[in-house]
């Protein structure tokens, strides 16, 4: 095993799609880099691993294109719910036109592969537990593999180690849960449908009694014989989760076996709490930041945060030399304030079982409405989009952050 580095210009800790993002990109800047991270890959995570034409546009950037089209390519989402099936195709325009699902261990294991391709030097087995701060800047963070401790001294730091973010704690970083957070799990089962090229989600999700849920269930095809499914449910301090996610999860699965082609039993079932939003508050000092999930970079109507992942870790690598305590909250605020604002909105009157069950058959019943909402809650809109429907979604984002007692990233 090579040495650990005892000091490095860019330490990013935790190499998942943010941290390897973010790795990958202040390399081939010519930065000396080392990637972090707690685990040894290939590792799992908790995820839907679906990847939304925005991530396959962050993937085809950091040269992975080709490598994803490999796996599963999806034309969009076959929406259930309410006695209807819509096929939502995604939207394209200035994004790609299709998406994808690899599973975690794969993909993961792959970004964090180009990171080390592109210069980074990787450290594995390694927990960040502790941070030396001098002056308001992190100086180094010490770390702990198995009785060992050390510390790896940097000019700059990413925070990249996903929604408990034990580094973001220590240095302050808080989760704010009056705005809407997510309960979510997935498992793996054998299917017949694997290569199907839709994915689907169910929109009406009911308990074992028949009671309407706020959340919604997912089947996403990963080809090879099987499928992700899942189940998650929103929820505030006001509204809390209530229910047991595995066994919904389970009782999910069992009613989509005939539909679907599910055999056997499920496998490495795995469940985790999302703060959404921009729901945290900390998310940068002097000289660091915190990106992905971490930073609560996940979408409040649909739970996906790989492309807000790989997104903030490459616009963290062109914004290191900033003053990043002030640069880099304004920053996140700037690309996604106003979305997430207004989103985290929607999602909390979702958070109503009866306000679903008024509104979900009167949407189902409109493919123009349900691909307005695909492209809305699937954050497919982008700066560059100057159709009506783009510029609708963008006012009001403004207007309601106007109206928020606690902005994103505030």
């Amino acid at each position: 095993m090579p040495a650990t580095p005892t000091r490095t210009d860019v330490l990013v800790v935790g190499a998942g799609p943010a941290g390897a993002s973010a790795a990958a990109w202040a390399a081939r800047s010519g930065r000396d880099v080392v990637l972090a991270d707690a685990a040894v890959f290939p590792r799992d995570k908790t995820c839907g691993d679906g990847l939304t034409p925005r991530a396959v546009e962050e993937l085809d950037r950091l040269g992975l294109g080709d490598w994803v089209r490999g796996h599963t390519v999806n034309q969009g989402l076959r929406a259930h719910g309410f006695g209807q099936t819509l096929h939502l195709r995604w939207p394209g325009g200035t994004l790609p036109d299709h998406g994808s699902a690899v599973p975690r261990t794969e993909l993961d294991a792959r970004i964090r592969q180009v990171a080390l391709e592109s210069g980074a030097t990787g450290v594995e087995g390694a927990k960040a537990v502790d941070a030396r701060v001098e002056g308001g800047r992190v100086r180094a963070v010490t770390f702990r593999r198995g009785e060992e401790t050390f510390d790896i001294e940097c000019e700059r730091l990413v925070v990249a180690d996903g929604v408990r973010s034990g580094l973001g704690k220590v240095l302050g970083r808080e989760w704010h849960q009056d705005t809407v957070y997510a309960v979510a799990g997935r498992c793996y089962v054998d299917s017949d449908r694997s290569d199907d090229p839709w994915i689907s989600s169910h929109l009406e999700l009911r308990g074992e009694s028949g009671e309407a849920l706020p959340g919604y269930g997912w089947i996403f095809p990963l080809g090879g014989g099987q499928v992700n499914v899942g189940v998650g449910t929103l929820a505030t301090t006001k509204r809390p989760a209530s229910v047991a996610i595995k066994p919904l999860m389970k009782h999910y699965t069992d009613e989509r076996r005939a539909e679907f082609g599910l055999s056997g039993e499920q496998r490495m079932p795995t469940s985790a709490l999302l703060p959404m939003g921009g729901a945290v508050s900390g998310v940068a000092g002097a000289n660091w930041a915190l990106v992905g999930d971490a930073a609560a970079c996940v979408n409040p109507l649909n739970g996906e945060g790989i492309d807000y992942g790989l997104e903030t870790g490459r616009l963290l690598a062109a914004h290191l030399d900033d003053d990043l305590l002030t640069a880099w909250p304004a920053l996140l605020r700037e690309e996604y304030g106003d979305a997430f604002s207004v989103a985290r909105r929607l999602a909390a009157i979702f958070t109503v079982p009866k306000t679903l069950a008024a509104l979900g058959p009167v949407g189902m019943r409109s493919d123009w409405l349900m691909t307005l909402a695909l492209r809305w809650m699937g954050n497919l809109v982008t700066d560059e989009d100057r159709d009506r429907s783009a510029r609708i979604w963008r006012w009001a984002g403004r207007r309601s952050i106007n109206l928020d007692a606690r902005p994103p990233f505030t």
